[in-house]
């Protein structure tokens, strides 16, 4: 009985190896929308830090990895029916993502900062922004935390920060909550933010927008791809190739709060 008890034992344990993934084929899900991180350049082709911070991770885990562009709010619906196996796309890690999807370690974090016309004499707070628009992208921190703020707002949602710029712009809504990275080079920097600016400080709260930016993955691959993930996050790291790819972006440090 004890032989045949360890013969069955060693054959669970060997069939549970054989059928663990080994990853070295990924399917990616990123927006391509969200610059400086991802967008499509002139080429056609994807192209920003998370792309290149991706294209290291990948090779760093010896992975072949293919990117699957999808809006934002489709990311989670498209890991959850396996259409793929990873998500990264600026995804904050918060408690209410984490009941439905595992997370890497944090890769970066950066602050929310509203965005209005220059001079404008708005706070971000729920007095300062009483009967006024504010534009946030479906699926966001930026729009859980505007909606459970801002209650005296009126919270427009958007398919995609782009949709949302074009109403700034043409002042249809009255400002924007996001990532200050995406704000400042995806509208600010460009000649269509002339005349808009930074209004008020860094909007800071762990429980709407979490510990930092992770990738996403399913529950059930959280001790394999998760484990892939984490030894990578740390290895570019440590050998300075995430710092380098950061620098060329950014000119402050977006590492993760440690």
């Amino acid at each position: 009985m004890k032989k045949t008890a360890l013969f069955t034992l060693a054959l669970a344990a060997t069939l549970a190896q054989a059928q663990a993934p080994e990853w070295k084929k990924l399917r990616i899900g990123v927006e391509g929308a969200y610059p400086p991180f991802s967008e499509i350049g002139p080429d056609g082709k994807l192209k920003g830090f998370e792309i290149e911070l991706l294209q290291a991770y990948c090779a760093e885990m010896k992975a072949q990895c293919t990117m699957v562009q999808q809006e934002f709010d489709g990311l989670i619906p498209a890991l959850q029916s396996r259409k793929v196996d990873a998500i990264f796309a600026s995804v904050s890690i918060t408690t209410e993502r984490q009941k439905v999807v595992a997370f890497s370690k944090p890769y970066y974090a950066t602050p929310a900062r509203l965005v209005a016309k220059a001079g404008a004499k708005l706070e971000p707070t729920a007095a300062g922004l009483k009967g006024k628009k504010i534009g946030v992208q479906r699926g966001t921190t930026h729009e859980t935390y505007a909606a459970a703020t801002f209650k005296q707002s009126d919270i427009v949602r958007y398919g995609s920060q782009d949709q949302v710029f074009l109403d700034l712009k043409s002042g249809r809504i009255d400002a924007t909550l996001m990532d200050s990275p995406a704000a400042d080079f995806g509208f600010l920097k460009k000649p269509e933010g002339k005349g808009f600016a930074f209004i008020g400080g860094n909007v800071l709260d762990d429980k709407f927008f979490g510990v930092g930016t992770g990738v996403g993955m399913r529950k059930a691959d959280e001790a394999t791809l998760g484990k892939k993930f984490n030894a990578a996050i740390d290895a570019l790291q440590a050998n300075g190739t995430f710092k380098k790819l950061a620098d060329k972006y950014f000119d402050y440090d977006i590492s993760p709060k440690k």
